[in-house]
């Protein structure tokens, strides 16, 4: 069957899906040159600003999560791409110029596009002076164990990071505390994803990752790369439970540990399955001795139409939790005092 999706000339995808984002949200953020998403609030007191990068296609994320609050500035790709270098400087540029001094925290998913942009475009503002530090989000457990976390892939994490670095940041932290605090969120998170059915990729049709009517894949990357983890489809607290145990053991997590819990969901699984399944994983975490102090259900970073979630784990401690639940307005989350 072929691909069935209500879009115009695909060339225009890209162009057409920021222009609606942005006419839906004109008290949250502005559609700039060169495709840049930036919030109201850009330039609003001398604070660190954050900026991302990474494809479209994905959904409200990045550029879904530009406001006050959240995201400063989201650079979109074309579509499954990273956007080139120049644009990238000219928005690391405008943010520092907002910043009044205080800097840029430039947030970048660990994938092979983002990274050479990202690591070109950091050569670039060493070279002007700017003044920008980049965390790399690296959460994935399926691909790379623990102690070789540089080859981890980015899923999820990077939008509750971001959420906690922008909080930080409103509160005043310079922008090696801005840093410092993102990384803790960093280095104590996880997710592991699970697919029943691959995505097209709506420019061209083609299908990515083809999986059998009865299988599924734990482990199935961003994109469909492969995770290792086929087998027969199981039932939503079966998979949830392997899932939630094999978070658990790579994050070494304790009893008696406050913990963020988030499904994400892909493109195409209900609102319903994700309820199923963020119910199970939160009652494993129950058992093992563990409190649920923040939790998100919702698709936040999908692959157009794929079946599966993201499961999400991170430590949380009071620091984090209160920039958690700090105030944001953007399109797709919003959190009120």
């Amino acid at each position: 069957m072929g691909m069935k999706k209500f879009i115009n000339d695909p060339k225009d995808l890209t162009k057409e899906l920021l222009e609606g984002l942005a006419l839906s949200n004109p008290s949250r953020l502005t559609l700039a040159e060169n495709k840049l998403v930036v919030s109201t609030n850009l330039g609003d007191k001398k604070r660190v600003h954050i900026v991302s990068l990474g494809g479209t296609g994905h959904e409200p994320a990045i550029s879904g999560f530009v406001g006050p609050g959240l995201l400063d500035i989201s650079v979109p790709g074309d579509i499954f791409a990273a956007p080139g270098p120049p644009v990238c400087i000219e928005a690391l540029k405008m943010a520092n110029e907002a910043s009044q001094g205080a800097g840029v925290l430039f947030v970048v998913l660990n994938h092979a596009g983002d990274m050479m942009t990202a690591n070109m475009t950091m050569e670039m503002a060493e070279d002007m002076g700017l003044n920008v530090k980049k965390i790399v989000t690296q959460e994935d457990i399926s691909n790379a164990p623990r102690d070789n976390w540089d080859d981890r892939r980015g899923l999820v994490g990077c939008v509750p990071l971001s959420k906690i670095a922008a909080a930080a940041a409103l509160d005043g932290k310079s922008l090696d505390e801005v840093y410092d605090v993102a990384m803790k969120f960093n280095k104590d998170m996880a997710t592991l994803a699970v697919a029943l059915r691959g995505a097209t990729h709506p420019q061209t049709g083609d299908v990515i990752s083809v999986l059998g009517e009865d299988e599924m894949e734990i482990g199935m990357g961003q994109h469909g790369e492969g995770g290792g983890g086929r087998s027969k489809v199981k039932t939503a607290d079966e998979t949830t439970e392997i899932m939630t145990n094999a978070l658990i053991k790579d994050l070494s997590i304790k009893s008696g540990e406050k913990l963020m819990l988030i499904i994400n969901g892909s493109g195409a699984t209900t609102g319903m399955e994700m309820l199923i399944c963020f119910r199970k994983a939160y009652k494993v975490l129950e058992a093992h001795g563990n409190e649920v102090v923040a939790s998100w259900v919702d698709e936040i970073l999908t692959v157009q139409e794929t079946a599966g979630f993201q499961l999400f784990i991170a430590k949380m401690d009071e620091e984090l939790l209160n920039y958690w639940n700090a105030p944001c307005d953007t399109p797709y989350l919003r959190v009120t005092k």
